[in-house]
């Protein structure tokens, strides 16, 4: 009879994996060399890795910073040995011509403008993109950019900034310290409340965003602005007292007859009254990465509430909305963006009555605008159509209006599916913006050939077009990356 096996009676306590299985060891041999193709791709990979930075690093790593033209940045090699027109980059064209490749033409003394343009914008749109960023965070981010603006101006216009700012200041800190008895905490959570939601100044930054860049009288932009004021009330009138469709119609229609006919004798009126106003620039003086950013940032401001009106239209029962949609959507997509272009410079003032003089920036950006749009509208179209059916009838189930189920139930869940799409879109439409010195506009592309026209600089190549390119992936990886924090901040489906 065989003996019974033995039985275990206690267990063995637990092991350390191998090393081989676990830490980089293990990422690397799963990763890089799990089998024998694998392998072989690894190593070719690394080797054109290797051979490629071996060839670039020396490039790169030229010490020419210091050099006043070409052929002292190749004097500056030959010492070191070094001989070819890849021996080493010639750094000194950045050195000397980054705030052209920047600034393009405008004047010098009035950088401090595009410099604090942008950083009001910076403050514009962290309420639009990053909500949890508090409201004295915001507005302490204005009060700052404000107050080093205030050094900046000069006459009525800085001392209106200093009273502004200095009021702000004294309304931040009551809400903030005010004392009451409540705990700390509390009081602080109390005095933000009391704060204005910062997206106010997100609505006024698009008025003042262009007169700071070009110049002239602030009563312009705040004539703007009383246009949009004035059509609300007209609508509110004719709404109470004829209907809501008199009011959607003479509304904007007010506003649009305010804007063509009454807003310049307004400001003219208002200027010879309180003169606000600050040095003009003209947009052929506008170049460089400011004019690149200034034409992508409105494009894509633009383009994204046209697009998804357009997809909307699309869709829409109504024949001729659709057919108005339609038709604009695939001619703008069936031309080529550079032609479009091409008409905003040449042909659109013939259209005009004669005598019109329409700022050259400003056909470019509603040609690139509507350029954006058409392919926007078939991005949020795609996420429209990806939602199922149960979604518009669960609107519907509710009682929710056209409007009110695009607006809480339909159009959300569409454009966060659509993120990905929206913000190639973004991307491209940045990047597009080189094709305007085709036309004339010297954006970072087109003062490469106006520096390389310096007899100092003439032949210099790869230093400017790696500069630029470095500059523009900066902007567009930052846009890539903050499309991924969206997708994971906007990712339900595990709830």
């Amino acid at each position: 009879m065989s003996d019974i096996g033995f039985v275990r009676k206690d267990m063995l306590p637990e092991q350390a994996p191998p090393a081989s299985e676990v830490g980089i060891i293990g990422w690397v041999r799963e990763n890089l060399f799990s089998g024998i193709g694998n392998s072989v791709m690894t190593i070719l990979s690394l080797a054109a890795i290797f051979y490629t930075l071996a060839a670039l690093l020396p490039w790169v790593f030229s010490p020419t910073w210091n050099a006043g033209s070409l052929n002292e940045c190749r004097e500056i090699l030959h010492a070191q040995g070094k001989e070819g027109h890849f021996a080493g980059a010639c750094w000194g064209v950045i050195r000397e011509r980054w705030i052209q490749l920047m600034f393009g033409f405008y004047p010098s003394d009035l950088y401090w403008r595009p410099i604090v343009t942008f950083g009001l914008m910076f403050v514009a749109v962290i309420p639009i993109l990053f909500n949890m960023i508090s409201r004295r965070m915001n507005w302490f981010l204005l009060a700052v950019v404000i107050l080093l603006a205030t050094f900046a101006f000069g006459g009525i216009i800085a001392w209106v900034l200093r009273i502004l700012s200095a009021a702000g200041a004294a309304y931040l800190a009551y809400t903030l310290f005010a004392t009451d008895k409540a705990d700390r905490a509390e009081q602080i959570a109390q005095g933000a409340k009391r704060l204005p939601n910062p997206l106010i100044f997100s609505a006024l930054f698009p008025f003042i965003f262009p007169w700071l860049l070009w110049g002239g009288s602030l009563w312009v932009p705040i004539g703007a602005i009383l246009g949009f004021v004035i059509g609300y009330y007209v609508y509110a009138a004719l709404a109470k007292t004829v209907g809501g469709l008199a009011g959607l119609i003479a509304g904007p229609l007010a506003a649009i007859i305010w804007w063509l006919f009454l807003v310049g004798t307004f400001a003219g009126v208002m200027e010879s009254i309180i003169p606000l106003s600050i040095e003009a620039v003209e947009s052929r003086k506008f170049g460089g990465f400011m004019l690149s950013i200034t034409i992508g940032v409105v494009a894509i401001v633009g383009s994204l509430p046209l697009g998804i009106v357009l997809a909307l239209g699309r869709q829409s029962d109504l024949l001729i909305v659709k057919a108005l949609c339609v038709g604009f959507i695939e001619f703008i997509r069936g031309v080529p963006l550079i032609t479009l272009l091409f008409v905003a410079s040449t042909l659109l003032n013939v259209f005009m009555p004669p005598g019109t003089n329409f700022d050259i920036i400003l056909r470019v950006l509603i040609m690139v605008t509507l350029f954006a749009a058409a392919y926007m509208a078939e991005v949020v179209r795609g996420g429209l159509a990806a939602l199922p059916t149960g979604q518009y009838e669960g609107a519907d189930s509710l009682g929710l209006n056209y409007w009110q189920a695009q607006r809480l139930v339909i159009m959300p869940q569409a454009l966060k599916i659509s993120i990905p799409g929206i913000v190639s879109t973004f991307i491209g439409v940045f990047k597009d913006t080189t094709l305007v010195s085709i036309i004339g506009l010297l954006d970072p592309l087109g003062l490469t050939n106006a520096i390389r026209a310096d007899a100092n600089w003439n032949g210099v190549v790869w230093e400017l077009y790696g500069f630029i390119a470095v500059l523009f992936f900066v902007f567009c990886f930052s846009m890539s990356r903050y499309s991924m924090y969206l997708e994971r901040k906007l990712q339900t489906g595990h709830k």
